[in-house]
């Protein structure tokens, strides 16, 4: 004898439950997202638009996932049940269709208005070039204060002098990314220590990185600076405390270049993270606003426009942003059609460059050559890593 089966059919999941349900899948992939990748939620920056495209996407399969079997409990043909699967899917997606379709044309146009070849006058006029005397800018320099190393012999020095210290070594490590400063009147470089592994942070991150690695440039002298309080941010923290995760939790609508470690007069270790602003369009003419100097040991932040810097700060554009905004100076002198085409007057800078302090701050120096590469220089640039400020020396020669 068959028994009657009297449990109640699976009640199907609603319309609003769907949705609801897509939207919180959206926001937990949305946070993780945001969480590992810190894009800047600014219309300037296209990282917030690859953001926002992934949560278009996560929703709409979210949507699609739920929806596979729609309906109530009314008996409906297989075309019907497709039908209204559709309608269902249209309706929940419509809006963030629209939303994506947005992104995506707003990503596009916002590009092509930033191309040089329809701003070039804006491109050239990003870098302000003087023409310097050098006998009447560059004072003599002592031979006292002439760097004698590279970035490369500095980097050796620091994990040697790194190695000798058995109380450090087995828990630390040279981090290999110094930046060059004025100290106290003297070139040096300065880097962090890292912890060695991830199990080394975990027994460590209480106390921080105890120390950072000083090398003079001139006396070729490396030196291992404990500090009273450890470093508790920095690139090699993993999670909240991670110098990138931190500035971007407390500046969630900034745009960062690549914070630099410094120290300023005291010995006290800080980050310094340039604010980035586009400049030309949505996208084009990347220049520096101000920078964010973060205490190393307590992760307290203040936000300085360009002109408010400390004057003990030494890195704030980098080398490669000088170079890259000199070379729109050079190629774009005479409009866009020229650098490609005839190049008359063009010039570019060339590929090396180094660090020479001057009056209390750090200046990039590089040289200047014609298009067509001749293996000649021009000439040369200094420019100001703290103001930006670019003179122009001629110099002809190899």
């Amino acid at each position: 004898m068959l028994k009657k089966d009297t449990s109640k059919a699976r009640k199907p999941m609603g319309k609003g439950s769907r949705i609801l349900l897509s939207l919180l899948i959206t926001a937990a992939v949305g946070f993780i997202d945001f969480y590992v990748s810190l894009p800047a939620l600014n219309p300037q920056s296209a990282d917030f638009y690859t953001f926002l495209a992934l949560l278009c996407i996560v929703y709409t399969i979210s949507i699609f996932l739920l929806s596979a079997k729609p309906g109530d409990n009314v008996v409906r043909t297989p075309k019907a049940q497709i039908r209204e699967w559709l309608k269902f899917v249209k309706q929940s997606c419509l809006p963030v269709g629209i939303l994506f379709g947005l992104v995506v044309a707003v990503a596009l146009v916002g590009q092509i208005i930033s191309l040089p070849i329809f701003r070039a006058g804006a491109y050239r006029e990003l870098l302000t070039v003087e023409k310097g005397t050098f006998a009447q800018d560059i004072s003599q320099i002592s031979f006292d204060k002439i760097p004698t190393l590279d970035r490369d012999s500095a980097e050796y020095l620091g994990d040697r002098q790194m190695g000798t210290l058995s109380d450090m070594v087995s828990q630390f490590e040279y981090s290999n990314d110094s930046t060059q400063i004025n100290y106290q009147g003297r070139p040096v470089r300065v880097a962090p220590i890292a912890y060695a592994d991830l199990i080394k942070w975990f027994t460590n991150r209480g106390e921080g990185l105890p120390a950072y690695v000083l090398v003079d440039m001139v006396t070729q002298e490396a030196s291992v600076v404990r500090l009273n309080e450890g470093m508790k941010y920095s690139f090699s923290e993993p999670l909240n405390r991670n110098i990138m995760r931190h500035l971007r939790f407390q500046y969630p609508t900034f745009m960062f270049d690549t914070p630099q470690f410094e120290i300023d007069e005291d010995g006290q270790p800080w980050w310094i993270a340039p604010r980035v602003v586009k400049t030309i369009g949505l996208f084009g003419g990347k220049d520096i606003k101000g920078a964010v100097l973060c205490n190393a040991v307590t992760g307290e932040s203040t936000y300085y426009d360009i002109a408010d810097v400390p004057t003990w700060v030494d890195n704030v554009y980098t080398p490669q942003l000088i170079m890259e905004q000199y070379d729109y100076y050079g190629t774009l002198v005479h409009g866009f059609i020229n650098s490609i085409l005839g190049q008359r007057d063009v010039t570019v800078t060339t590929e090396g460059y180094n660090y020479i302090a001057l009056n209390d701050d750090v200046y990039v120096y590089t040289g200047v050559t014609s298009a067509n590469a001749d293996q000649s220089n021009l000439g040369f640039l200094l420019s100001n890593q703290r103001t930006k400020e670019t003179f122009f020396y001629d110099a002809p020669g190899a």
